[in-house]
């Protein structure tokens, strides 16, 4: 029988389900299509950054997968095609979760079924799918610490191998991965990206193991410092599916048995993995997260429209040195440490009081690693509006945060260069400094760096004014 295997977020061979089934009952056509927006129902479309890595993962994968066949277009209407071209009797796909990719899969799945050809899909990107976890009232799970304890109770399978052969199906269409388009022209924004990161299966293979040989020790304290290499980065990885959390899963416990001592680093790691499960577990169960505030008193908050306090938030030019350092760091590299992106999130939207959206869109933009579920939880987490949010009065200080997890200042000088020269115990707060440091750093502020878009204590003052408004709301629900 001949399958064919569409690939989407599962761009591996290795514990691919998918492809594990159809190469075990024949040939297999293995196929990839980049949908434009319009035609896969997409709201929330692919930004640049993802589109980079897109590129560099399809061209990995097709090294080891040569088969592959790369398309652009409608897969409602091309797969069809390609099933009457090739005496295709089978389609397999590995489950994705975004709202529209429920609604077209299922559609899909119907019409397959009804032209009397067999059309399986299979879980590849999560450890449980977002339904498998109930509360014992049978609701979905609004709080991550109760989701993680019943998720730590049931079993994670082991990752299926790669298999043993692959019979092709003869297949001369197809486009050039050049032809899908996902790089940036000119400028060339993602210049030495090359450097940096090494999108496909083998790269994401040896990053996790260089992260459990030398990260994982000591992970629990200092994957909250930017200056450090600390954190595992492996998020852009399972984005696209270079590496499947089963996977990760495995290789951690295997570490954790061999080393007892590193047992709890190794859980606390494991726990990030939960909160990505959680994410898709709040995104199924409420596919408005993205647009629409989870809890809806929020839509009474005042929120403010400054453009050029989002820009100058946008390029890292707020005059809070930590701040301007992630959002730096998230423009020339696609990525940003974890602890900075909710300091960077805070201050967008409870220093600068600008809509979480605008938030959710730039980090959508420009972030490799920018899944819609992490991203919307994320976002609506930080603003206080999600589940499990942070309380509406926890409001970051961007100084405090500054010198408590950069504290000799590493990560902000290597990404606010203007500031290298400024003594340590000025540098995250370089608007209070004499001006005779700032004149032996060469810092001249309004001018080599901006003074503050706020006052962090006038900024805190208002988001709890503004935070009045929806205390108010949810009292008149009531």
């Amino acid at each position: 029988m001949s399958t064919l295997v569409w690939f989407r977020q599962d761009l591996r061979i290795q514990d691919n389900p998918a492809l594990f089934e159809a190469a075990g009952k024949g040939a297999v056509l293995p196929v990839f299509i980049l949908e434009p927006p319009e035609h896969a129902g997409d709201t929330h479309p692919m930004g640049g950054a993802s589109r980079w890595w897109l590129h560099h993962s399809l061209a990995a994968l097709k090294q080891v997968l040569p088969e592959l066949v790369l398309l652009r277009g409608s897969a409602r209407h091309l797969i069809p095609e390609l099933v009457r071209d090739c005496g295709i009797r089978a389609v397999y796909w590995n489950r994705c979760y975004e709202p529209h990719a429920i609604e077209r899969d299922t559609d899909f799945k119907t019409a397959l079924t009804e032209e009397g050809v067999e059309a399986r899909s299979f879980k590849a990107s999560l450890l449980f799918e977002p339904w498998e976890l109930e509360t014992k009232t049978g609701g979905p799970y609004k709080v991550y610490s109760p989701f993680w304890k019943a998720a730590l109770d049931r079993d994670v399978p082991a990752p299926l191998p790669v298999p043993e052969a692959l019979e092709p199906v003869v297949y001369d269409g197809g486009e050039g991965l050049e032809n899908l388009d996902l790089l940036p022209g000119r400028p060339n924004w993602a210049a030495g990206w090359e450097d940096l990161w090494t999108p496909g299966e083998a790269g994401a293979t040896r990053r996790l193991a260089e992260f459990l040989e030398g990260g994982l020790k000591d992970y629990g304290t200092l994957r909250n410092r930017p200056d450090l290499d600390s954190v595992s980065r492996l998020s852009p990885h399972l984005h696209f599916g270079d590496i499947s959390p089963r996977q990760i899963w495995q290789a951690t416990q295997q570490r954790i048995a061999a080393d007892g001592a590193e047992a709890k680093d190794g859980m606390k790691f494991l726990s990030e993995i939960g909160w990505r499960e959680f994410s898709h577990h709040l995104l199924f169960h409420y596919p408005a997260l993205p647009s629409e505030n989870w809890r809806r008193t929020f839509d009474a908050y005042p929120w403010r429209e400054a453009p050029e306090d989002l820009v100058r938030w946008q390029k890292g030019l707020t005059g809070y040195p930590i701040v301007d350092a992630g959002m730096r760091e998230l423009w020339h590299t696609g990525y940003m440490h974890n602890r900075v992106r909710m300091v960077a999130a805070s201050f967008l939207v409870k220093h600068l009081r600008l809509h979480w959206h605008h938030g959710e869109s730039w980090f959508r933009d420009t972030l490799l690693d920018a899944d819609l579920a992490n991203n919307s939880a994320g976002w609506q987490w930080v603003a206080g509006s999600g589940a499990d949010a942070a309380p509406y009065f926890r409001i970051f200080n961007p100084i405090t945060q500054g010198e408590k997890f950069d504290p000799e200042g590493d990560y902000v000088r290597r990404w606010v260069p203007e500031l290298t020269d400024l003594e340590t115990r000025y540098l995250h707060a370089p608007f209070q400094a004499p001006k005779e440091a700032l004149k032996a750093a060469g810092v001249v502020l309004g001018q080599t760096y901006p003074k503050p878009v706020v006052d962090h204590a006038r900024a805190r003052q208002a988001a709890l004014e503004g935070y009045e408004a929806v205390r108010a709301a949810g009292q008149n629900a009531a």
